[in-house]
């Protein structure tokens, strides 16, 4: 058996007015995505476990099999993994992102503008990070004893405090989660550790606005990285083995850090694609390419893109929706007629067989620009897998729909397993 998951990021959405009370999802144009819920099943599952924030960190590991409330210590941790880093066990590890905020005299001062310093590229981002650890060690040299900051992609940075200090009770916010807020309402909280966070914070608000960099990105129109913010932070977890579980070799295809950090620790490949981004820029064409040769070197593909939640951050529903055809047309279409060439072992024994799981981690609205912990509509196609019900893929008809997987990481033994001759849940 062939197992492939595709991750539309964040493409869960409620009805948008300005496009006739559509989600993104139905007013896309997505005839693969309605091949395979014609000839699968479509339900809900809840990525989010109660008293977690909806986020990629959390819901990308429950879909994957592995329950936050046992594994998750933090974002951060997740991300450094991919960037090859070994931070000792009580090191503390933070995502250091490069933000925008309003600055004094213009209409959103005081505000948080933008969780990715308008998408700024690496290049870039490398040299502010570079500029503004010096910076700190000048101004500051006593806080940052101990600390390293390692650029990631785009505004995502991982910083890690190996001095000693404890975090335990510090309690930081998501600049996602508070676009347009007042950002001063949302720093650190907690002992001496927030004191850290918030004075580093300081400095650097103090420094990034008069950057070269950032100067020539506000004569280009662009938007400057006047702030970095820390969140996310966490120890190094303890995650088993993917295969040691499920007895199956796996491989991520992403973007971003964070899969690719989940990826390291249970021990699947990160195969690495030129061309991908986590915007709407991104090759999709390529990244279909390689997830259909990835099929025949492993028995599990995740294909995960990230575009559709950046999309959802600016709130901008028109690229989300372009998004989404690109990729039923890019990836979703390629993907499906690479595996239904396997054939279904229920109707022939010498079939190889497979399986296909399409499903966001999480909602991310256009309307507030925020994630949401609804529980995400999934579809599900393949060998044995049959619905007496044919639906469409939608949020409102996977709320419809009598399956609904819940605690979320008991998906994936469903996908691997369920209905299989010889145990499992029948599907």
């Amino acid at each position: 058996m062939k197992y492939v998951i595709i991750i539309p990021d964040g493409a869960a959405d409620f009805p948008i007015p300005e496009m006739g009370d559509r989600t993104p999802f139905e007013a896309a144009e997505m005839p693969n995505l309605a091949r395979v819920a014609s000839m699968g099943r479509v339900g809900c599952v809840h990525t989010t476990p109660p008293g977690f924030e909806a986020g990629s960190d959390v819901c990308s590991m429950s879909l994957l099999g592995y329950d936050p409330r046992k594994y998750h210590t933090g974002r951060a941790p997740l991300e450094a993994a991919s960037l090859g880093l070994r931070p000792g066990p009580t090191d503390w590890i933070f995502r250091l992102n490069l933000i925008t905020t309003g600055l004094p005299g213009t209409p959103m001062e005081g505000r948080m503008v933008d969780h990715s310093a308008g998408a700024i590229t690496d290049a870039e981002a490398r040299v502010l990070v570079a500029g503004l650890v010096d910076h700190w060690s000048r101004e500051a040299p006593e806080l940052v004893r101990g600390i390293t900051v390692t650029p990631g992609v785009s505004y995502r940075n991982i910083l890690i405090d190996a001095s000693g200090r404890s975090y335990n009770d510090v309690r930081t916010t998501p600049p996602h989660a508070v676009p347009g807020e007042p950002w001063a309402a949302h720093l650190p909280t907690g002992s001496a550790g927030a004191e850290v966070l918030r004075a580093l914070m300081d400095h650097s608000a103090a420094y990034l606005p008069g950057h070269e960099v950032n100067l020539a990105r506000m004569e280009q129109g662009l938007r400057p990285a006047t702030m970095a913010w820390l969140w996310g932070q966490g120890t190094k977890p303890s995650v088993p083995v993917f295969r040691e579980r499920f007895g199956l070799r796996g491989a991520m295809i992403t973007s971003v850090d964070l899969l690719a950090g989940i990826a390291s620790y249970i021990g699947w490949e990160r195969l690495h694609v030129e061309g991908l981004t986590s915007y709407h820029d991104t090759d999709y064409r390529r990244q279909g390419i390689e997830t259909v040769r990835a099929i025949n070197a492993y028995d599990v593909v995740c294909s995960h893109i990230e575009a559709p939640d950046e999309m959802s951050h600016q709130g901008d529903y028109a690229a989300k929706v372009a998004s989404l055809e690109a990729i039923d047309r890019e990836i979703i279409g390629p993907v499906l007629d690479a595996l239904m060439v396997r054939g279904d072992p229920a109707h022939d024994p010498d079939a190889e067989g497979w399986r296909l799981l399409v499903l966001p981690d999480h909602y991310t609205l256009c309307s507030t620009k925020k994630h949401d912990a609804t529980p995400v509509p999934f579809v599900m196609a393949g060998a044995w897998v049959r619905s007496a019900v044919k639906r469409s893929f939608s949020e409102e008809a996977a709320e419809k729909s009598d399956l609904r997987i819940d605690p979320g990481d008991e998906l994936m033994e469903f996908f691997l397993r369920g209905g299989l001759p010889g145990g499992g849940r029948r599907t």
